[in-house]
């Protein structure tokens, strides 16, 4: 009986741990995205309450429900499930070294195997910037390329241009996983018409694994990020004023998305701190490092 009892206790802990890891990697998905519960549920048809118990761990896991959750993500339904992870690192003993590593070290440790390995300076395209909204990336960006007289490109324009309608409608229409096809298509566009540019990129590029290495592959990318406040309070001065409407959900939003893309963001070859600093200095810091990047033949 006690066997019994300790092997149903067994199966019920483990069916929590799974339901609590799909809850994790939905959530997680969802706020590297961009998108608030109530979007995915607009998305994918599944009420708002439904994604809330998911994300907390406490819902009863449907596939039929994960699935659609999964295409409105414009993500496969497996990326939502728990799986046994596998090192990509073949060589054993580099991976047992990175795994002492701590996460600041490990960003070291790229910088330097990048710069050893990769194609160098004169492979890029130019400057790409990437982060969340608000963080200088527009009024930084143009300004880089106005002194170094480059062409300053947002790539959410050509987006919009490829697509024939505008952002909210693209997305609305047609979906995540269209939105980001054509995201990969409007930089394989900008790589090949441009010698020399800045780019401005979208905030959630990084979560599409394929555009980002693309990005990393053929620009010098710059990580232009801030305080969560900061981000907050330039967004609403740009006249958007959504993040008022519950001012401390929408700041505990923000702070979420800035954690599950950090990792991604450090791949970045650069950053730069625009919180307490005039756009003078900034700009200055930028001159300095983007310089090689943005001149030349």
């Amino acid at each position: 009986m006690t066997e019994t009892t300790n092997a149903t206790t067994g199966s019920e802990i483990a069916i929590e741990q799974l339901t609590e890891e799909v809850g994790s990697r939905v959530r997680s998905v969802r706020s590297r995205r961009g998108l608030t519960r109530k979007n995915l549920a607009f998305h994918s048809d599944v009420s708002e309450r439904y994604l809330a118990q998911l994300e907390r761990g406490t819902a009863n896991v449907s596939l039929a429900l994960l699935s659609r959750i999964a295409k409105a993500l414009g993500v496969r339904i497996g990326s939502l499930l728990p799986e046994q992870e596998e090192s990509c690192i073949k060589y054993p003993p580099l991976g047992e070294l990175v795994d002492t590593f701590s996460l600041e070290t490990q960003e070291k440790a790229y910088q330097l195997l990048r710069g050893a390995f990769s194609q160098g300076q004169g492979a890029y395209r130019g400057v790409a910037l990437i982060g969340l909204r608000g963080g200088g990336k527009s009024t930084l960006g143009e300004l880089l390329a106005k002194h170094y007289q480059v062409p300053f490109i947002r790539m959410q324009n050509v987006i919009s241009q490829l697509a024939g309608m505008d952002m909210g409608e693209l997305i609305s229409l047609t979906g995540q996983a269209n939105y980001r096809r054509l995201e990969l298509q409007a930089l394989q566009q900008t790589i090949t018409d441009y010698r020399h540019v800045v780019i401005e990129t979208g905030g959630s590029l990084i979560s599409e694994s394929e555009t980002y290495r693309v990005l990393r592959e053929h620009f010098f990318t710059v990580w232009v990020r801030a305080l969560p406040e900061d981000h907050m309070n330039r967004v609403i001065e740009q006249g958007d004023m959504r993040p008022m409407a519950g001012n401390q959900q929408a700041m505990d939003d923000l702070k979420l998305i800035l954690t599950e893309r950090e990792t991604d963001y450090r791949l970045a070859d650069y950053q730069i701190m625009t919180s307490g600093q005039t756009i003078d200095q900034s700009l200055n810091t930028l001159i300095k490092q983007c310089g090689p990047y943005l001149q030349g033949s």
